[in-house]
C-alpha cells in the first residue's frame, strides 16, 4: 500500500542480523536498505543496465551479473531474499533449480524469503513443493511485507523458509 517504501528491506531486517543476498536484486533498492541498516549486502541480477545503477548508489557493496539459476558466489550468507516478485519473472520452469541454488548460499539455519503475485502462474502450494526439494523448511508466511496475515486464495504471499 505504499505505507512503507523499504517494506521488504525491513521485513528481512527484522529477521536477520547478519549477511543478506539480495537475489534478483535490480537496482539495488532493498540490499541498499539493508545495507544502511547495518547488514552485510551482495546482490546478483542479469540485467547490466539495473546493476550499473546499483554499482553507481552503492559503489562498496559485491553486485554479481548473473543468472539465479546457476550463479556461484562461493560463499553463504545467512539469508536470501527474492522481493519485487523475483520468482514470476524468472524463466519459466528455472524456479526450482533457482531455489535450489539460492538454498546452496544459506549457512545452517539460514533463510529464504520470498514475496510474489500468486495470481501469475505460481502458487502458494507449488512454491513450497519447490522450497521442499531444495531442502528449504516452511517457517510463517504472510499476505504482505507487513505482515498482513496469510488470506487463503490471496493475490501474494511472502514466505520464510529455513534451512536446517
Amino acid at each position: 500500500a505504499g505505507h512503507d517504501v523499504h517494506g521488504e528491506a525491513s521485513f528481512v531486517a527484522s529477521l536477520v542480523a547478519g549477511s543478506v543476498l539480495d537475489a534478483g536484486c535490480g537496482t539495488g533498492r532493498v540490499a541498499l536498505e539493508l545495507a544502511s541498516r547495518g547488514r552485510e549486502v551482495g546482490g546478483v541480477d542479469a540485467d547490466p543496465a539495473m546493476l550499473e545503477v546499483a554499482r553507481r548508489n552503492g559503489p562498496a557493496i559485491t553486485w554479481v551479473e548473473a543468472d539465479l539459476v546457476d550463479v556461484d558466489l562461493g560463499r553463504r550468507f545467512d539469508a536470501a531474499v527474492l522481493a519485487g516478485n523475483v520468482m514470476i519473472f524468472l524463466a519459466p520452469g528455472t524456479e526450482g533449480a533457482v531455489l535450489a541454488n539460492l538454498a546452496r548460499h544459506l549457512g545452517p539455519g539460514g533463510l529464504l524469503v520470498a514475496g510474489f503475485s500468486t495470481t501469475a502462474g505460481l502458487d502458494v502450494a507449488t512454491y513450497d513443493r519447490l522450497a521442499a526439494a531444495a531442502g528449504l523448511h516452511p517457517v510463517e508466511r504472510w499476505a504482505t511485507w507487513d505482515r498482513a496475515p496469510e488470506v487463503a486464495g490471496g493475490d501474494y504471499a511472502v514466505s520464510v523458509h529455513r534451512l536446517p
